[in-house]
């Protein structure tokens, strides 16, 4: 069976980055489990997974705008440091929820000084290529309700 649209696709992955460091893995875990079709995994990465089948063994470099976006300047910003209030300790890599224009948004600590943090609204990985090593471990056709929810139910997939 080929991986297709409305069909539940499992499989190993190692991301690496243009030096080759390992960014994510999931060696020891359980594969990773998605709808194809769906948004649930980069675009770049979706489009290399169509029409791959079990035992499949593959690597995919996938451009930053197929993968996390661009990097965007305007997304790093400047704040009060009144604006953490609660937070005793703020450090460069911390990450907090914050709300954007178009809802929630998780950004970076960039850079602390007294009266202001700067924080980076990309993602970690935007801006970069990422490069996958992938094995495709299962291929089945989605069940109903897995359509109806838009995840996967049982081992692999994410539950409520």
């Amino acid at each position: 069976m080929q991986i297709a649209s409305q069909r539940v696709a499992s499989f190993h992955y190692t991301l690496t980055d243009g030096e080759g460091a390992v960014i994510d893995s999931s060696q020891g875990r359980e594969p990773l489990a998605y709808i194809h079709g769906s948004g649930q995994i980069v675009p770049g990465l979706e489009k290399a997974m169509e029409g791959k089948t079990v035992g499949d063994k593959f690597k995919v470099e996938v451009p930053a705008a197929e993968g996390y976006g661009e990097h965007h300047e305007e997304l790093i910003q400047s704040v009060p440091r009144e604006a953490f209030q609660g937070v005793d300790k703020i450090e460069p890599g911390m990450q907090f929820q914050g709300s954007g224009p178009q809802g929630p948004i998780s950004v970076t600590v960039t850079k602390v000084d007294d009266s202001t943090v700067t924080v980076d609204g990309n993602h970690p990985l935007a801006g970069k290529p990422l490069n996958f090593d992938i094995e495709v471990t299962e291929v089945r056709d989605a069940s109903q309700e897995e359509l109806q929810h838009g995840h996967v139910h049982g081992a692999g997939g994410h539950q409520h």
